[in-house]
């Protein structure tokens, strides 16, 4: 990552828990909700990009605490709001291109909204596919580069309007809102990530739109057949 992308990070992590309920009109609380459901129960879990928790949280929410979970971040800004909401949260900052973890240690890798910003895609879910257990299983909730009539209207009209300027109002930080745009119209497309992740040591499980493609769920396991 960027040093300027995680600055800009630190610099929103007192309002970004509201600004995503403002902007998703609360379809984030939803979205999570579904893809830690469509997870399953799980021992070890890292939120990888994990910012202030949420995914987490509503992981434990769902199927209680894990045996060990933790949040990873770049920005310790938002590891800092995370533990404001719940300080029992183990966080640690770090790099999702070099993950501080050994081989094969963890059941379950959740990842919201974070994919996109990885200055290397294939690099961060190498290192995804290294750390998961054979077995193991990523959840991702992402924004794509829109493919459909609704989702290029979103992104390529109403978006580059409505999204920087509630972030100007609320935060202060217009120019971050501009990079979440940015970010996604120069993402992959859903179906190209699921064929990324099935070049990296992942097989896909399911790719879900989201609002009419809003946003995506994907979920990959980790099979035998990669290997060690």
């Amino acid at each position: 990552m960027s040093q300027a992308v995680q600055t800009m990070f630190d610099r929103i992590s007192g309002r970004y828990d509201f600004l995503n309920r403002f902007l998703s009109l609360r379809h984030d609380v939803a979205w999570r909700r579904k893809a830690c459901r469509m997870a399953g129960p799980a021992e070890s879990v890292l939120d990888l990009c994990g910012g202030t928790g949420d995914f987490l949280l509503t992981f434990h929410k769902i199927w209680g605490d894990a045996g060990y979970g933790v949040i990873g971040d770049f920005s310790q800004g938002m590891l800092r709001m995370a533990q404001l909401k719940a300080p029992n949260l183990a966080v640690v900052q770090l790099d999702a291109l070099a993950l501080p973890l050994p081989d094969h240690c963890v059941d379950l890798v959740l990842c919201g909204f974070g994919m996109r910003n990885l200055d290397n895609l294939d690099t961060g879910l190498l290192e995804v596919s290294r750390v998961l257990k054979d077995s193991g299983r990523l959840v991702v909730l992402e924004f794509f580069r829109p493919t459909n009539m609704w989702t290029k209207f979103f992104y390529n009209v109403l978006g580059p309007v409505f999204i920087p300027i509630a972030g100007a109002l609320f935060s202060g930080r217009r120019e971050a809102y501009e990079y979440l745009v940015r970010s996604v119209k120069r993402f992959v497309t859903a179906d190209q990530f699921v064929q990324r992740g099935g070049a990296n040591g992942l097989t896909p499980a399911a790719c879900v739109p989201l609002d009419g493609g809003i946003a995506h769920l994907v979920v990959f396991t980790k099979d035998l057949s990669h290997g060690k």
